[in-house]
């Protein structure tokens, strides 16, 4: 952290080694520590209430609706049916409360190997699970999630892997392996989908999402790349769902309404008109897969170096 003579302090975020982001702080309402990141909730004027951790920005309360609603719901929809639902990571809980959303939904597990991010979570950003952690549906578990979906034998109709980026030393680094994305594969049911945030989709450093796309297509019949516009990210983001059954480009706008007026779904961002949008992207990320689509591995993980 950084301090400004203007406002008293801002958070200072490297993108890439061309890019460095000042963030304005008006007020820090906590920091701390847990045994994998450092944490800071602050307000950001625009932005509202602000999550970073290890001072790279997170989530907002500007716009976390659109990063949660894509992270979910295309996935969600996709499915005819989704009863029984997966979150790898998603440690705000808004992932949860997305998938929640959704009425068919009987069962959701939800693994984030942070227990001490998600108390804190619990006591000062209550606006993003909104009780999804309490619902009767839920079971929360802190664990690696890798390691759980290689312990169960239980199947998903929907997993949604929302974890953080694959930083080096991070938690995440082998839940972006093609091995990871098998054993998702494994654990979906017969009809299952899958989704999972896939970093950056800007000119500027498009390589993770270029390695993620070529790896799920090796693993996948379905594999379906979208993005959206995230204002707290300050470029836009890259999703992309895997479906062994299912082809959410198969979606009319009017089956879309539908299903979500039978589900209860009421979105801001991703909605029945909008879908199409979301899942046409732009020419550059097809060329960054051509150029940088490396197949990650075990044995030859993909490490961010932005």
């Amino acid at each position: 952290m950084s301090f400004s003579q203007r406002t008293g302090m801002f958070i200072s975020e490297t993108h890439t080694d061309a890019m460095e982001w000042c963030f304005t702080v008006e007020k820090m309402l906590v920091e701390g520590k847990t045994k994998f990141q450092e944490y800071q909730i602050c307000e950001i004027p625009r932005f509202g209430k602000t999550l970073f951790l290890d001072y790279c920005i997170q989530t907002s309360a500007l716009d976390e609706h659109i990063f949660h609603e894509c992270m979910s719901c295309p996935a969600m929809t996709t499915h005819p049916n989704p009863k029984s639902v997966f979150v790898a990571g998603g440690g705000e809980g808004a992932t949860l409360r997305e998938a929640l959303a959704h009425n068919t939904v009987e069962k959701a597990v939800m693994v984030d190997i942070d227990d001490e991010l998600v108390a804190m979570v619990r006591e000062h950003m209550p606006e993003w699970p909104r009780g999804s952690f309490d619902d009767p549906r839920t079971t929360l578990l802190h664990m690696d999630a890798r390691k759980y979906l290689e312990e169960t034998d239980e199947k998903f109709d929907v997993i949604l892997s929302d974890l953080p980026d694959p930083l080096e030393g991070g938690p995440a680094v082998y839940l972006f392996t093609k091995e990871y994305f098998e054993l998702c594969m494994d654990r979906l049911s017969d009809d299952g989908v899958f989704a999972m945030q896939a970093g950056c989709a800007n000119m500027n450093y498009p390589d993770c999402f270029a390695a993620c796309l070529s790896t799920v297509k090796e693993v996948f019949p379905i594999v379906r790349p979208y993005w959206a516009i995230i204002t707290t990210f300050l470029v836009p983001w890259a999703f992309i769902l895997c479906s062994k059954k299912h082809d959410p480009l198969d979606l009319t706008e009017e089956e879309i309404a539908r299903r979500f007026s039978s589900r209860g779904v009421k979105n801001r961002y991703y909605t029945p008109r909008f879908h199409q949008s979301t899942f046409t992207i732009p020419d550059y990320l097809y060329q960054a897969v051509e150029e940088k689509g490396q197949i990650m591995t075990d044995a030859r993980p993909f490490i961010w170096t932005a």
